[in-house]
């Protein structure tokens, strides 16, 4: 019997994973499908130029350069666009030149690999373009040249899918808080999805609902993670880049809740391992249940105000109200474990009132003194 019961938790915890894990996925190419096309169709087109306009039988390197400078990234900026195109052109380039003067081998792949790599680095300070020169360069002296093709044909149709990317990255412009927004109400939503277990693991004294909610707090950390790098990359562009400079501020704003979500993940956590022991040694929690699902009920108005960057107003006012009947003694007057679990609660509610924008003053101010 305790093997069974014991296997059907271990189903329901890999089910409750699945799920999280599909959630992200989804959210992920919700965010991505579109970037992704753009990048693809762009590919297309490089490699009809190269072939219909240039002329060239074999254009493989025209969807190859703008492919790698366009991809699924957020960062689109001319400057980012134009260093990949760039690093793969001169990779090309460099790698064409040494196979056509001493041929293919070893040697000629290290010397190909060391000449790119030292232009790269002569022309740019950053990382993107040596790498992509390198790699494209180890691509043409290990790759051979196709019949009849000319002594720079592979890199003519590297600067066409570069031309191409350029292109594409100017006629779509790109707003940097749509992704970070898009990943934020996710998160959120992660997070008030694992609330409302808790609230309903300790409504019904259940165990299994607690286990869940804890497996659901911990397979949700990656939504968070991808969310905070997101917006802060979205932040580092916003500094640099002139068309972008103005989101700067809400941006800014977002790694500052995201970190604060993170750790009222974290708080989560804890409340829900807390619960599930105290549940499991015969107390119960009602009360505490009703304000847990209050607090759940403002993170989801917080999941809606990040999707759109607007205030969360609604969800501020709630967890103020909120966090003025968070007393333990008058939440639990007899019960110390409960009482645990309360200033617990509080310590939640005061991360999410400062992700919600009251300052840390204010959301200490709101819980009643102990």
């Amino acid at each position: 019997m305790g093997a069974s019961a014991s296997s059907l938790r271990g189903t329901a915890a890999l089910r409750v994973l699945l799920a999280s894990r599909v959630r992200a996925g989804r959210a992920r190419v919700r965010a991505s499908w579109w970037l992704v096309l753009q990048a693809s169709v762009a590919a297309g087109l490089a490699f009809a130029v190269g072939r219909y306009v240039v002329g060239h039988e074999f254009p493989f390197f025209a969807p190859v350069a703008a492919w790698v400078s366009l991809g699924f990234s957020r960062d689109r900026s001319l400057r980012r666009v134009a260093e990949l195109a760039a690093g793969v052109a001169i990779g090309v380039a460099a790698g064409d030149l040494v196979v056509h003067l001493i041929g293919s081998g070893p040697w000629q792949m290290a010397l190909v690999l060391f000449l790119a790599a030292l232009l790269g680095r002569f022309l740019d300070a950053g990382p993107m373009l040596t790498t992509q020169a390198g790699v494209q360069a180890i691509v043409i002296v290990g790759l051979p040249s196709f019949a009849g093709a000319g002594p720079f044909d592979r890199w003519v149709d590297a600067v066409v899918g570069g031309g191409v990317a350029l292109a594409v990255a100017l006629l779509t412009p790109n707003d940097p808080r749509r992704h970070p927004r898009r990943l934020a109400r996710a998160a959120v939503h992660e997070l008030a999805g694992m609330l409302h277990a808790v609230a309903r693991g300790l409504a019904r004294t259940s165990s299994d609902d607690l286990e869940a909610a804890l497996l659901t707090g911990r397979a949700s950390q990656p939504a968070l993670d991808e969310w905070l790098s997101s917006a802060r990359s979205a932040a580092q562009l916003a500094r640099i880049a002139p068309a972008q400079r103005r989101h700067r501020a809400e941006l800014e704003r977002q790694v500052d809740t995201a970190v604060l979500l993170d750790r009222a993940m974290r708080n989560a956590r804890v409340l829900a391992r807390r619960a599930r022991r105290t549940v499991a040694d015969g107390h119960e929690a009602g009360t505490l249940a009703d304000v847990l699902e209050q607090v759940a009920r403002a993170t989801d108005d917080l999941a809606a105000a990040a999707a759109t960057g607007a205030d969360p107003r609604a969800a501020r006012e709630r967890l103020l109200t909120v966090a003025r009947g968070l007393d333990p003694h008058v939440v639990a007057h007899d019960d110390w474990q409960v009482q645990s679990l309360v200033l617990l609660v509080r310590s939640l509610v005061v991360d999410l009132l400062e992700a919600s924008g009251a300052t840390p003053g204010q959301a200490r101010e709101a819980l009643p003194e102990l």
